[in-house]
Formats: structure tokens, sequence, C-alpha cells
């Protein structure tokens, strides 16, 4: 059990001060976040795939877009298989059942998703007769192992509400974790980039732990940089790993350079030899969760405090990385609790603020963005801004699809609704 931080004690006395109280009864409305361990076996995490029906959307995870297709992970089961010739119709096709999967990203035909402690590559020539082809084992270990129960794949978490007398403390130190659902099992970007002919991969959004540039994959744990050599399509071996200390989150390339995105910075490794991605500089930042993009000179990096992140800041900040060595912040804008985010070719900024909702900006001028749309009545966490002027917005009601043709009134093309209990 992890002890209670300043964040938590924080947390705590809000909870304590939302109390109802009456000259003969008193009693509080404690809401906690209950963290129950999921293990399983060797045998349970190495089943084959399976191929089945399409399911409705319960917990959307990390989305991937590629070759008219979006491969939307439902959080630790698998991946929705969703045909998207027409974002106004999108057909949900199949759904590719894979254990605790939470990561994907794709190269030439071949999907690479993790598997608890593995790594599978699955053939989606045909994406709703999906192949999987070797399975690379043991590359992501797991946090425990339980000789009886198997492998602590991941942490199962819910928010518990309960009434109690205010002369009950049982459990006030129970059931306490630094974590937040809503950013670890919330969609991805891998920011990879179509590059043509017979040599492509998609795009994922700005919360991805995986992704590919040219022969390498390149994903984040909590505390490294794991490079795979992906030449042998459907045999990724791991080819390098690079420390990177700890509260490791996001990655994203641009142009020849990775840019980690962490609790406490963003990190830049320059690629150019794919094997062995070197250390160019850093952008140290207060405690707080931080996925990034990056365009032309500027890196726009969101900070969100509480729960998991830890931390009290919300807000934008645009990192001038003219001096890749020598990053130095040029603004930062103040958010509610914002998530993911991308930036388009043509300069407009979407950034996903919770239940604040989308916000448009027009980044013609980073040190002055300039708020020209805002999308409210929904809670989102991603969003993929595709070249075709369609944006995709995931959140907690579904997966949305808008034209944004004009930046300053979206047209809502699409929704996959989640399914509530």
């Amino acid at each position: 059990m992890r002890p209670i931080t300043f964040m938590a004690i924080a947390l705590l006395s809000i909870l304590l001060c939302l109390q109802s109280c009456t000259k003969d009864d008193c009693t509080n409305e404690f809401s906690f976040l209950q963290v129950t361990p999921v293990y399983m076996t060797e045998a349970e995490i190495r089943q084959d795939i399976t191929v089945e029906a399409p399911r409705a959307l319960a917990q959307p995870g990390k989305i991937y877009f590629y070759d008219d297709y979006i491969f939307l992970n439902e959080s630790r089961s698998g991946i929705h298989i969703i045909n998207n010739s027409d974002p106004a119709n999108p057909i949900n096709e199949a759904f590719i059942n894979i254990p605790c999967n939470v990561d994907i990203a794709v190269k030439n035909n071949i999907m690479y998703a993790d598997n608890c402690i593995d790594l599978l590559a699955i053939d989606i020539s045909s994406p709703g007769n999906p192949i999987l082809k070797t399975r690379t084992e043991n590359v992501f270990p797991a946090q425990f192992i339980d000789e009886q129960r198997g492998h602590l794949v991941y942490n199962n978490e819910e928010w518990i509400t309960e009434i109690r007398n205010c002369n009950d403390n049982n459990g006030w130190n129970n059931n306490w974790a630094l974590e937040d659902a809503a950013f670890s099992n919330a969609p991805s970007q891998s920011g990879s980039q179509n590059s043509g002919g017979n040599n492509t991969t998609g795009q994922g959004g700005s919360l991805a732990r995986f992704t590919i540039a040219n022969n390498y994959m390149y994903t984040v744990s909590e505390s490294s940089l794991n490079v795979f050599n992906i030449s042998d399509a459907c045999n990724p071996s791991l080819s390098n790993q690079i420390n990177l200390g700890w509260g490791i989150e996001t990655i994203y390339p641009y142009q020849g350079n990775l840019f980690i995105g962490s609790q406490t910075g963003m990190f830049i490794y320059d690629i150019k030899d794919g094997a062995n991605p070197a250390h160019q500089g850093s952008f140290n930042h207060a405690t707080a969760c931080d996925p990034v993009v990056v365009k032309d000179n500027f890196a726009y990096v969101t900070l969100r405090g509480g729960t998991r992140c830890q931390g009290f800041n919300n807000q934008l900040d645009v990192i001038d990385i003219t001096n890749l060595y020598n990053p130095i912040l040029l603004k930062t804008y103040q958010m509610d609790s914002p998530y993911g985010l991308a930036i388009t070719e043509n300069d407009v900024l979407y950034v996903c603020d919770g239940e604040s909702g989308l916000r448009v900006y027009d980044a013609t001028n980073p040190e002055k963005l300039n708020q020209v749309h805002r999308k409210k009545g929904m809670q989102t966490y991603d969003v993929i801004a595709l070249k075709n002027n369609v944006i995709m917005v995931i959140g907690s009601n579904g997966l949305y699809q808008y034209d944004a043709s004009n930046k300053k009134k979206l047209k809502e093309l699409s929704l996959i609704a989640v399914q509530k209990k």
C-alpha cells in the first residue's frame, strides 16, 4: 500500500469538509478511489487472440487511425475495428479480444499491440480478419508475480461513495492510489505520420506510449524508453532500453526527434541513429500529467494536476524549441483539467479540457493563442486531427467526429456512443 501523499491529504481535507451534521446525527459523504490488483496467469495472458462480433463501447481507451480504419482500444480487453471510409457513418465491424491491451501502433498492415507482458504482431491486411503472426514474450515485465495468482498486470480502479458516521474513521487510510483511470486508459497519440508509398504508418492521439519511425518502434514504460527493431516486421526485437527516470507517460515523434512527456518535464531525443536515441534537451515543470505535441519550433504541453498526476497545475505551456538543447517556456495559458491535444498543419490547436469540453485555438501566433471555438457538454480526453479536415474526439460519452472545415463552428458528423451500464 502506497503512503498517502500531500495531494491525497489535500483531497481528504476537502472530503472532510463535505459533511452534513445535525445535533443528533453527523454523517460524511466519503468518496475514495478503490484499487483492486488484477492478476493473470501466463496461460490466460497467452491465449490465442479471437475475432468476435462488434461490441458496444464500454470504456474506450486509446485510438489509432490507419488506412480508413479506426482501431479503438477497449480498456484492458481488446480493440474495436471500425470502418471509417465515411466519417459520417462509421461502421463497427468487429472486435479483437486481446487480454489487457492498452497501446497499439501500425506500419505496413502490421499492428503492434501490447498484451500484458508480451508484444503481439498482428496482420491487418484484411482488417475484419486479423491474424496473429508472432508473440514476442516478456518484453513488458509484470510489476509483481505471485506464485498462486500469476502476474500482476494492472490495478482496477473504481470510485466508491459511502455515507459514514462522523465518528467512524475506519477505512480513511485505505484504498488510496494516486492513479487516474481516465488518463491511463484514455486514447493514444503515437503522432506517427503517413509517409506514402509502401511505407505507411498510422496516426494517433497525444497520450500514446507506442510510436513508429522508420524501421523502429519506440515505447515508453514508467521509467524507460524501449527501442524495437521492426525491419523484419513480423519479428520485432527489443534492441535497446534507455533509463529515463520515473513518471514517464507519452511519446511523440517529430522530424527525427522524440518528444517524451513525463510527470516532471519533457525530454527530447534525437533518433537519426534509430537504434540509439541520443538525449538532446529537457524542459522541467511542476509535477503534473504531461502529453505533448509539436509543430515547427514550438511544443505544446498540457499539465494537469490532481489524483495520480499530483500537483495543482492545470495549464497549457507553449515551449520554444528552436534550440533543442535548451527549450524555453514561451507562454502559459490557464486550463481547467487538460488532457490530450493536437495541432494541424494550418496552425489550429485542439485541447481536450476534461469536463470543460474541447477548446479550439488559432495558433498562428503561439505567444498569443486565440480561442475561436469551444465545444461544451462533453468530457474530452484526446483528439486526432486528420488531413481531410475531420477531427476525432474521444471522451466519456464515446467517439465523436467533426467536420472542422470551419474552425469557428465544428459540425458533428457522427458519434459512436458509450453504452452506459
